[in-house]
């Protein structure tokens, strides 16, 4: 009988604390709707090492694995398995629930733990749209970020490139204190601000794209650099 309790080595607990930001980050995202459970399988008495949205249920860091995570760890150990299992369920209230429980590997590939995320299916349609950004009220949402550049879905890097000059620049052309002949040097500082110089071959694709030399291109980064 495959023993769902393993020993854990200093990397497999660096996996399990990275996954805690994850939680966070998902609850976040999606609402208190759902609630999302990280165990550890280090110590199943007290497997329950991050809780988002507990309040369903009660709950809480500490608590142990439940017997139906312990079923559908059986079921991820199995030969062939996907990783993960979505299924409805009711909670012990009655509830009825979309779940999934994914596995999470460790060093050496053993199962390490445990991501449980229950949606609840009687939550009222308004949570549903606030946690998605939509307004109910007057007020914004207050998790939203104005000033954010619009999310390009690119298939390659030279499209996505393409796609963040083109906007950079509409932005800059619409700045009537920017001079024209200072417009190259502040779509790159746009540029590099979003991150696109990470991009391999950002470079040579911008300076191609507004029609400077590469050393051009590298002179106007050492000035947003410097500033």
């Amino acid at each position: 009988m495959h023993d769902p309790q393993v020993s854990f080595t200093p990397a497999d607990r660096a996996v399990l604390e990275s996954y805690k930001t994850l939680v966070e980050g998902l609850a976040g995202y999606l609402g208190d709707g759902y609630e999302i459970v990280l165990h550890s399988l280090e110590n199943l008495e007290h497997s329950a090492v991050k809780v988002a949205n507990g309040h369903h249920t009660g709950r809480r860091e500490g608590a142990p694995i439940t017997d139906l995570a312990l079923s559908m760890l059986s079921r991820l150990t199995e030969k062939d398995s996907l990783g993960y299992v979505c299924y409805n369920a009711k909670n012990k209230f009655g509830a009825p629930l979309r779940s999934t429980t994914i596995s999470i590997q460790g060093q050496g590939g053993k199962v390490i733990g445990l991501l449980c995320i229950n949606f609840y299916l009687d939550t009222p349609l308004s949570h549903c749209l606030e946690a998605l950004g939509v307004p109910l009220g007057p007020a914004p949402a207050p998790t939203s970020y104005p000033g954010l550049p619009p999310e390009n879905f690119a298939g390659n890097t030279r499209e996505l490139v393409a796609k963040a000059v083109e906007q950079a620049g509409q932005q800059v052309k619409s700045d009537p204190t920017i001079r024209p002949a200072l417009r190259n040097r502040e779509i790159v500082a746009l540029l590099h601000a979003q991150g696109i110089f990470n991009m391999k071959d950002a470079v040579p694709l911008t300076a191609e794209l507004l029609g400077i030399s590469v050393n051009t291109v590298y002179l106007h980064l050492r000035h947003s650099k410097g500033q």
